[in-house]
C-alpha cells in the first residue's frame, strides 16, 4: 500500500500561510496536540508531528474504534449475517442470559447498541470490568428504560457488539476487518486490545498510526470505495454517519448534535469518530476534507473550537487570524537542575496504580524505574532509566500473548531536580499518557508523588516503597 498522495496547499485550494496559521494555533492552544494531517481532495497537505512524537507510529485511539467497529457491523450486515432489528438476547445461550429476561432487554436490538440507546441509565463499562464473563455481566445488568428512548454513551454496548460478530464470523473483530478494511487500507500496524475472556473490545483499544486514521477519513470521505473497489456498503456508511438519535443531554456542543452508528454528528455539517483525551477523526464532508488529531487533553471541545475557528475558515477560503507557526514543533522536557546522586539502593514497592515494582537512583544522577506486568495492556515488566538533559529514548520489548508477538512500543525519560526530590518524566509515545514521579528518600523508605497528565482514574497519587 503505497501512502497518501501529497499535495501543496495551493494545488488543493488552500493557503499554505493560513494552514501554518492553524498549526500555530493548535500550539498555543494550551491542549497538548501531538500529531496532525489534513487531507483536501484525496491529498495529505498538511502534517506536523510535535518532538518526539511521529506520524508513523500507532497510536492509543481509545474511542474512535467505535467507529471500526461500526463498519464490521456494516460488513456483517451486508454479509446477511445479521440484521439492524435483531434481538441481542438471540446471539447469546443460557449460559450467559439471566435466568429472568426482563422486557426492556428482550427488546434491545442490534440497532440500539450501535446508537449507545440500549435503555441503561448509564455507561456499563465500569461493571463489565470488575468480571472477566463480561458478556454475561453486560446481559446480566438492570436496563432501566425502555431500549431507544434514551441516550447514554456506552462503550459496553460496543464490547457486545464485537462478541456478536465474533459469535457470527468465528474470528475476532481485528481478524474479520484485517482482510476486509485494515489490509486494503495498508494499515498492517493495527493492533487491537482483547479481553479477559478472548473478544476485541470493540469500544476501545485500537492503535493506528495517524496516516492510517486518514486512510479511513478519506474512505468515509469516498463512501466506502477505496482504490476503485467498494470495501464497504455506501448505504452503511450514509446511515451511520447520519443522525439517528438525539443526543442533546449531552454537556458540549460538539456532543449534542445527534448520534449515528458509534459516529459523532459534530457542528458545521461535520461527523467525527473521536477517543478520550483527544484523539480525532474529523470529516468535513462539503469541504471534502479530513482532519486526523492526536494529543493528550481532557478538553476536546476545546480542540475543536480551535478547529472551527482556525481551520474552518481556511476551507471556507475566508480570511484567518493570523498566529505564527513555531521553527520547531515540540513537546520538551520539563527544565530544572540535575539531580543529585542517591544512594544506589533498591526501593521495592507493592502493586500500585503507577505500576511501579521497583525504582534505584544511583549516585550518577541516574535513575533505574521498573514496571511490573499487569494483566491488560502491558508489555511485560521493564526497566527505565531516566537521566537528566533532553529526551532519552528507550523501547519498551514486546511479550507474547496467546501465540502473538506484540510490538514493542517508543518510551522517552527525562529528570531533574526539585528541592530534594528525583523528578523522572515518562512519555509513552504511543498513548496520550505522560507520567512524572517525584522521588524522595527518608529513613530507609522511598515516597513517590506520581502526576498523570491525562488519566480515567486519579491524576494524582503517593506510592510508598514497602519496608
Amino acid at each position: 500500500m503505497s501512502s497518501l498522495p501529497r499535495s501543496t496547499p495551493q494545488d488543493q485550494g488552500l493557503s499554505g500561510a493560513a494552514l501554518d496559521a492553524f498549526v500555530g494555533a493548535l500550539d498555543s492552544s494550551g491542549q497538548e496536540i501531538q500529531t496532525v494531517m489534513l487531507l483536501r481532495h484525496g491529498h495529505v497537505v498538511l502534517e506536523d508531528a510535535w518532538s518526539p512524537y511521529r506520524l508513523t507510529d500507532p497510536h492509543m485511539l481509545f474511542s474512535v474504534s467505535k467507529s471500526f467497529t461500526s463498519t464490521a457491523v456494516g460488513l456483517a450486515i451486508d454479509a446477511g449475517l445479521l440484521s439492524l432489528d435483531d434481538t441481542v438476547v438471540s446471539f447469546f445461550g443460557p449460559d450467559e442470559l439471566p435466568e429472568t429476561i426482563s422486557d426492556h432487554l428482550a427488546a434491545m436490538t442490534v440497532r440500539h447498541l450501535l446508537t449507545m440507546t440500549t435503555g441503561h441509565s448509564k455507561d456499563t463499562v465500569e461493571a463489565l470490568s470488575r468480571d472477566r464473563r463480561m458478556v454475561k455481566v453486560f446481559l446480566g445488568l438492570d436496563v432501566e428504560h425502555e431500549p431507544g428512548t434514551v441516550f447514554v454513551y456506552n462503550s459496553g454496548a460496543t464490547y457486545v457488539l464485537s462478541a456478536i460478530l465474533q459469535r457470527l464470523t468465528g474470528e475476532t473483530l481485528l481478524d474479520y476487518l484485517r482482510p476486509r478494511l485494515f489490509e486494503p487500507l495498508g494499515a498492517s500496524e493495527a493492533t487491537w486490545q482483547v479481553s479477559k475472556e478472548g473478544i476485541t473490545t470493540g469500544g476501545w483499544g485500537l492503535s493506528l498510526n495517524t496516516e492510517s486514521l486518514a486512510r479511513f477519513g478519506q474512505l468515509l470521505l469516498q463512501r466506502g470505495v477505496w482504490e476503485g473497489k467498494q470495501l464497504v456498503p455506501a448505504e452503511w456508511f450514509e446511515a451511520a454517519t447520519s443522525k439517528q438519535v438525539p443526543n442533546d443531554n449531552e454537556a458540549n456542543p460538539d456532543w449534542q448534535q445527534g448520534y449515528g452508528f458509534q459516529f459523532w454528528r459534530g457542528r458545521h455539517n461535520t461527523y467525527r469518530g473521536d477517543g478520550a483525551f483527544g484523539q480525532f477523526c474529523l470529516i468535513f464532508p462539503e469541504y471534502d476534507a479530513a482532519l486526523i488529531l492526536t494529543g493528550a487533553t481532557f478538553d476536546m471541545q476545546a480542540v475543536l473550537d480551535t478547529v472551527w475557528d482556525h481551520l474552518l475558515p481556511v476551507l471556507e477560503g475566508k480570511e484567518v487570524t493570523p498566529v505564527t507557526k513555531p521553527d520547531r514543533l515540540e513537546l520538551p522536557p520539563p527544565s530544572g537542575p540535575s539531580p543529585t546522586g542517591g544512594d544506589g539502593h533498591t526501593y521495592r514497592f507493592a502493586a500500585n496504580e503507577a505500576g511501579l515494582s521497583a525504582v534505584r537512583l544511583d549516585p550518577d544522577g541516574t535513575g533505574t524505574f521498573t514496571f511490573a506486568e499487569v494483566e491488560q495492556g502491558s508489555h511485560g515488566s521493564y526497566e527505565i532509566v531516566c537521566a537528566p538533559g533532553g529526551w532519552r529514548e528507550q523501547r519498551i520489548p514486546g511479550v507474547s500473548r496467546d501465540a502473538v508477538t506484540e510490538p514493542g512500543q517508543r518510551i522517552v525519560t527525562s529528570a531533574y531536580a526539585e528541592g530534594d526530590a528525583f523528578v523522572a518524566t515518562f512519555r509513552w509515545l504511543e498513548t496520550p499518557f505522560v507520567a512524572s514521579a517525584a522521588c524522595r528518600t527518608a529513613d530507609g523508605q522511598m515516597t513517590i508523588a506520581v502526576n498523570l497528565n491525562v488519566s480515567f482514574g486519579p491524576t494524582t497519587f503517593t506510592v510508598t516503597s514497602t519496608a
